[in-house]
């Protein structure tokens, strides 16, 4: 469409950002968006209104961005991610449009409280745990550093579990997060996608040439839903797009007249299951199958958005390794290629050879594991069932792949075995993380140690393959949430120090060492540090009744339940210590006073994580009310954790617990957030914690634990719980007492099956680093009681990790894998 009035060719321009204007704005937002005056309006009402003010001033740059991304055809970064932990918007926003004391006082002048409409935003839950408060922090680092970009991912309607504990179990509750809308979406409906399934594929003549189609058997519309992403301060606004799944056939009049209403919207109902929930359960066949079409949906209609509306009129498709690259965060948007092959072959009518070549310079994966079954397979019949069209292109890079295996080293049947994208055994499957490997133009770890394990160990065989295609990326997080936001004392502190310019230059934080041996700002330091725990404290007691005790460590271990993290390990040392008070062994008086707070959610078919949760409640609801241990233990498990939580519980921190057995976590990022905000780590060598270690120094952290060879040692010796069991009576005595139903009312078998995995299985090895880790753990009881040493190292912990800003993580991607300069 042509613009003919002079004014729809001028720049959208922000409204004025004084205080007044601001109100105005508000004002009309309650009035005419709303529909109410503002004695009427109810605090979701004013949310929305001020929500809406605080878009119209982004409006303008967003704008701005889109016609010149557009305009200029800059190569940009295609970011696909299945999560995007976003946390709360208002704030972040306010901060990144330099708007807060604006707003802030533009509102009392309404009679409205900031703090109130901040405290009724609901966080949209839509990641799982570190991989999509990765992919959120990236969005907000390319977006501050001016790359052009887009995130792709999906709208569920409801996302991760609202977690709730009943009689200590976790239960699990639909996170209806969308209930009273979403301010801060636009949805665009006339830029859906139809996206299909099923069916079969067919042979045809076109003009003399052999060409395969697909010919589907239903399909669904994805409707997109777009996402500010501003940058800090810098006028720059990306976007994020989320898909939503709607059916193209939603509702039969016919059906509903003859009475059959059910049937009527059934393919409404079918449709929208693919973008209701975050990671359906997949212990069913019916719960892997959405998951696959989950993924699907999501990257194909990404896919085509790209090609349809960001290219320009005429672009030759050969140049698209100049226009964008489609990062891979993961195995899940790993059907990507093979969609982008069929788009360029069937849709674009590329030869195989020149589509090949562009899709393995258009794509990157970023592997964020190290355990083989986090390593997603999808079985080849239910590939074929669902995606047909896209298995035989699947089968026919891995053929063309196995033809260049056997000229580089024959007939080698154990090698083409091992680095067939197609695996045999135990039913066929295709192996994504594979198939992301020979097609992307690199591959990279996030930390270096998980980059070292997947040259040498995981993908050994690829890694010599393709000399050079791998290479390490170590995560970050983005200092505007989670120092400016989260901790706003600490950032004030500081700036006062230091000087501005640090929130988008987090290295200058070294600056800050030298005031570690400063006396007047370590005690300002200590001031910040009780401030946070008071604040965490009143969060707690308004949002769970709990009550955190004045002078306690807080020792915090908040993260994903899984086994390899080893909440277990932090739960046998809670009852180690118990133990040693109610037999008599230890004086409560001589123990240093330590809360310990957990944090975490268990995937609802996880077993055995779930049981964890179960006994960590269990132990908490003893050890909190025998007053032998009052003031000296306390245990405090909020449910529900989320980044709203984490805003609070991390700035409170003391000690950060980060012990997964080595070679086994890729990388973490809470470890980073608790460091950058002044809490010391008790670690193991593994993922990131290593680089970790490595800046701030081995007296600024508690080192426990094995490394990952001696890991491997004792596992190719074979490892024998049992034995560490019968070696270590203080080990024993706190088994024994978990197995005796001290903490079940007496009923042995309730946790009978977490014991038997220790004695018997105890696959992370929680008994092999059980001695070292109460050792740590004695250190950190007699460094705490120092503390002027103890703050003089927290300071020297956030002074040294700037290094872990996600800024430089972005600057990696560009240097190493995506070649995108920022837009001028």
């Amino acid at each position: 469409m042509t613009a003919s009035h002079p004014l729809a060719l001028a720049p959208v321009t922000a409204p004025p950002s004084t205080p007044d204007d601001f109100a105005k704005q508000f004002l009309h937002n309650l009035n005419f968006d709303r529909g109410v005056a503002l004695s009427a309006s109810s605090a979701n009402d004013r949310y929305f209104a001020l929500a809406h003010t605080v878009r119209d001033y982004l409006m303008a740059r967003w704008l701005e961005d889109l016609r010149r991304q557009k305009e200029t055809q800059a190569k940009a970064v295609c970011y696909l991610s299945a999560e995007y932990l976003l946390g709360r918007q208002l704030d972040n926003n306010l901060l990144a449009a330099d708007l807060a004391k604006v707003a802030e006082e533009a509102l009392a002048s309404c009679g409205v409280s900031l703090d109130e409409l901040r405290a009724h935003e609901v966080e949209p839950g839509l990641g799982n745990g570190g991989l999509g408060r990765l992919a959120a922090c990236f969005i907000d680092s390319l977006a501050t550093m001016a790359v052009p970009s887009i995130g792709y991912g999906i709208r569920y309607e409801y996302g991760i579990f609202r977690q709730t504990f009943v009689d200590g179990q976790q239960v699990e509750q639909p996170d209806a997060w969308l209930t009273l809308g979403s301010p801060w979406e636009f949805a665009r409906p006339e830029d859906s996608q139809t996206i299909a399934f099923g069916g079969h594929t067919e042979k045809y003549d076109d003009e003399g040439v052999l060409r395969s189609r697909w010919v589907p058997a239903w399909n669904v519309q994805a409707v997109p839903y777009n996402y500010m992403v501003p940058g800090f301060q810098n006028g720059r606004v990306n976007t994020l797009r989320l898909w939503s799944a709607v059916a193209t056939s939603a509702f039969d009049l016919r059906i509903f007249n003859s009475g059959d209403y059910e049937e009527a919207v059934r393919a409404q109902t079918f449709a929208e299951n693919i973008s209701k929930v975050l990671y359906p359960e997949d212990s069913t066949p019916q719960g892997k199958e959405l998951r696959l079409q989950q993924q699907y949906f999501f990257v194909a209609a990404s896919i085509n958005d790209f090609l349809e509306n960001m290219l320009a009129d005429g672009f030759e498709l050969t140049d698209l390794p100049e226009r964008v690259i489609f990062q891979l965060n993961d195995t899940h948007p790993v059907i990507a290629v093979p969609e982008f092959m069929r788009v360029l072959i069937d849709e674009r009518h590329l030869e195989w050879d020149a589509a090949w070549a562009i899709t393995r310079q258009c794509f990157a994966y970023t592997c964020h594991t190290l355990l083989p079954e986090a390593l997603e397979v999808w079985s080849v019949e239910l590939m074929g069932r669902l995606l047909p069209r896209h298995l035989e292109i699947i089968y026919r890079i891995n053929d063309e792949f196995l033809v260049e295996v056997r000229e580089r080293h024959g007939d080698d049947e154990m090698l083409l075995r091992d680095m067939s994208i197609i695996s045999e055994h135990p039913e066929r499957s295709v192996r994504m993380a594979y198939l992301a490997t020979v097609a992307g133009a690199k591959v990279n770890g996030v930390a270096e140690l998980h980059s070292q394990l997947l040259r040498e160990k995981v993908l050994s065989d690829f890694d010599a393959f393709f000399p050079g295609k791998f290479t390490n990326v170590t995560n970050g997080v983005t200092p505007r949430r989670f120092l400016r936001l989260a901790n706003p004392e600490l950032s004030e502190l500081i700036t006062a120090a230091i000087g501005d310019g640090w929130t988008t230059d987090l290295e200058r934080l070294r600056e800050l060492e030298p005031f570690a041996e400063d006396a007047e700002f370590r005690a300002a330091f200590a001031r910040v540090k009780a401030s946070n725990k008071r604040r965490l404290s009143q969060v707690l007691r308004e949002r769970d009744g709990v009550e955190i005790s004045d002078g306690h460590m807080l020792d915090v271990m908040v993260k994903r339940l899984h086994e390899y993290k080893r909440q277990l390990l932090k739960v046998l040392h809670v009852v180690t210590t118990f133990e040693g008070v109610v037999s008599g062994a230890v004086a409560a008086s001589d123990i240093v006073p330590r809360t310990v707070i957990f944090g975490a959610k268990a995937a609802p078919g996880y077993t055995m994580a779930k049981r964890i949760i179960h006994l960590i409640n269990a132990v908490g609801e003893v050890v909190n009310n025998d007053p032998r241990l009052e003031g000296a233990l306390k245990v405090v498990f909020p449910p529900n954790y989320n980044v709203t939580l984490a805003e609070r519980v991390i700035p409170a921190a003391d000690l950060s617990e980060q012990i997964s057995l080595a070679g086994k976590e890729a990388s973490g990022t809470g470890n980073m957030k608790f460091a950058l905000n002044g809490a010391l780590t008790v670690g193991t060598d593994d993922g990131a914690n290593v680089e970790i270690r490595e800046l701030v120094g081995d007296d600024n952290f508690f080192l426990f634990g094995m490394s990952e060879p001696e890991v491997e040692t004792l596992s190719t010796r074979g490892y024998r719980p049992d034995e560490f069991y019968h070696a270590d009576a203080s080990l024993r005595r706190a088994i024994d007492l978990i197995a005796s139903g001290a903490f079940s009312g007496g009923d042995r078998t309730v946790f009978e099956p977490v014991v038997s995995n220790l004695l018997y299985e105890d696959r992370f090895m929680v008994l092999a680093d059980y001695a070292t880790y109460i050792d740590a753990q004695h250190r950190v009881d007699a460094a705490y009681v120092d503390r002027e040493a103890w703050n003089r190292s927290a300071i020297v912990n956030v002074a040294r990790t700037g290094f872990f800003s996600s800024d430089r993580s972005i600057r990696d991607y560009i240097d190493r894998i995506w070649h995108t300069p920022p837009l001028d």
